[in-house]
């Protein structure tokens, strides 16, 4: 199933993106309403917090008084610990019980109010973060809530500010307008991105970036690949002995094609052929039919083998490389990146000489440049390079 991780500010209108979500068919798992569930009345987790605690936090009910358990933790760290190691695990055990109770086609949305703040975005196949200007939410939680303009501030400054969201968000939903026009991005998004990922992930399938040559520059390029590697990371774990940015959006300020080339070295092809072909399907990135080489350098000392994987979000395709680490193939694909990451020049030169292939042959947009023979002649400038500047993978 799609697992998507929502999030955005109080007062950003995250509720309003979760239910209109669940009215196109998502199931919807509300982060503050699983851990209010595992501390109610009569639960272990409450008898626990008391035990750490004492009585002195609950109400004349005997449900937690969240006020005076603040008072208690807010300020002692080693408190606050105890706390989160009593609720943390049960909030995770009871999250994945209501995921795994999902329909095996399901896209599954949680509602992390907090989910920049503790980590949880690699977790997720995709991010969403609704982003609403201050001055609309300052607006909003004084006539919805009824909260004084200094609480309000407080709560705001006390979560994860917008820039940090936006460098974790695939999608930025702004809600700034009328809810009609929320209402209508986000039937964009689950029609055009989130079935037809839910679709691909389930089936395997990559998807295939487009026959077109180098169509611009993209800052967020750099952005875009650490969340790649950290949701890999999160898969593989040490079976990933190194993710790096490799291929031409690795190259600052080069126009390229919008694919972002991702490396990822293993201990032998035996352990990519392994267990890893499926936690890297689950986690959204297929392997792409087919035996993968890259061509040697120089010329004519045999195949380099790797493994190649897709992406299965509709909006960002990805090339994969599973490769050994310490082969030739792993090795040149770091040294070419830093060679021409080093010289400006040979830069220039590798985007003309993409774009002159491509007014050659449109319909092949680009592919199999790694035969013309200014890659070999690169291959002896960069080897030239390392020699003199002691460079080493």
């Amino acid at each position: 199933m799609l697992r998507v991780g929502l999030t955005g500010g109080i007062g950003s209108g995250k509720s309003a993106v979760a239910a209109r979500l669940v009215e196109r068919g998502a199931v919807l798992i509300d982060a503050d309403q699983v851990a209010r569930e595992v501390v109610a009345p009569g639960t272990e987790g409450l008898a626990e917090i008391v035990a750490a605690f004492s009585d002195a936090v609950l109400d004349d009910d005997g449900a937690l008084d969240r006020v005076a358990l603040g008072a208690v933790v807010f300020a002692d760290e080693k408190a606050r610990r105890r706390l989160e190691s009593i609720t943390h695990p049960r909030v995770r055990a009871r999250t994945a019980e209501l995921a795994a109770a999902a329909a095996h086609d399901a896209i599954v949305v949680n509602d992390v109010p907090l989910l920049v703040e503790v980590g949880l975005v690699p977790t997720y196949h995709l991010v969403i973060v609704v982003q609403t200007a201050v001055t609309t939410r300052l607006e909003r939680l004084a006539r919805g809530r009824g909260m004084d303009r200094a609480e309000a501030e407080r709560r705001i400054a006390a979560q994860a500010d917008d820039a940090r969201r936006r460098a974790v968000a695939d999608v930025v939903l702004t809600n700034d307008g009328s809810l009609a026009d929320l209402h209508d991005a986000v039937d964009e998004l689950w029609r055009h991105r989130l079935l037809p990922y839910e679709d691909n992930l389930r089936e395997r399938r990559v998807v295939l970036p487009g026959r077109v040559g180098p169509a611009g520059t993209d800052a967020s390029w750099p952005e875009q690949y650490e969340r790649l590697a950290a949701r890999i990371r999160h898969t593989l774990g040490s079976d990933a002995l190194r993710i790096d940015h490799i291929g031409s959006t690795a190259l600052p300020g080069l126009a390229a094609q919008d694919v972002i080339d991702v490396q990822v070295a293993v201990r032998s092809l035996a352990d990519a052929d392994g267990a890893l072909v499926d936690r890297l399907a689950s986690a959204g990135f297929p392997r792409v039919p087919g035996h993968w080489w890259d061509d040697p350098r120089r010329a004519g000392s045999g195949r380099w083998e790797k493994r190649l994987h897709g992406s299965a979000d509709p909006a960002r395709p990805v090339r994969l490389h599973v490769r050994v680490v310490g082969s030739p193939g792993w090795r040149y694909a770091l040294l070419m990146r830093d060679h021409l990451r080093a010289d400006p020049d040979q830069r220039a030169a590798y985007l003309l000489l993409k774009r002159d292939l491509v007014d050659a042959a449109p319909e092949a947009g680009g592919s199999g440049t790694a035969r013309d023979p200014w890659f070999d002649e690169e291959y002896l400038r960069a080897e030239q390079w390392a020699e003199q500047t002691g460079w080493r993978p």
